[in-house]
């Protein structure tokens, strides 16, 4: 969220300041906490997964929210760190006026992204749909 917070004040802000800080902001305190973050939910879901009757990957849902974690915390470490220099770099360049062009307008990808596939994530630990993984056979007592 504060990177959506972050990214829409660097497109709107009223002030050129304010803008460059919001660019600065998010190449220099966004990508660690969000790495951080994920990888702490990561460790925490298989920790849980492996602790309680869901299992690690003994439901389809709990897959699917396993992978969906890892497949973010991915894409921050292949999609969002290398472009952070370059969106740092814009915020300095607009407080001397000559911004160059980067790729500050994929930015609008990472908070959408992450926001629709954290509410699908939430949905399914909600919902708990599509049941086992694989159908255990029932121990059949013979007597």
């Amino acid at each position: 969220m504060i990177v959506a917070v972050l990214v829409l004040t660097g497109w709107f802000g009223a002030e050129v300041n304010v803008r460059s800080l919001a660019y600065r902001a998010l190449a220099e305190f966004v990508v660690r906490p969000m790495l951080g973050s994920g990888l702490a939910c990561l460790a925490t879901g298989v920790v849980l997964g492996v602790g309680t009757a869901w299992g690690l990957v003994r439901y389809w849902w709990v897959a699917v929210k396993l992978a969906l974690n890892l497949a973010l915390c991915i894409l921050i470490v292949v999609l969002l760190v290398p472009g952070m220099d370059a969106v740092g770099a814009y915020g300095e360049h607009l407080l001397t006026g000559t911004p160059s062009s980067t790729q500050v307008g994929r930015l609008f990808f990472p908070p959408a992204v992450s926001l629709s596939v954290l509410t699908f994530a939430t949905v399914l630990a909600v919902c708990k749909p599509w049941g086992r993984l694989r159908r255990s056979t029932a121990r059949r007592d013979d007597r």
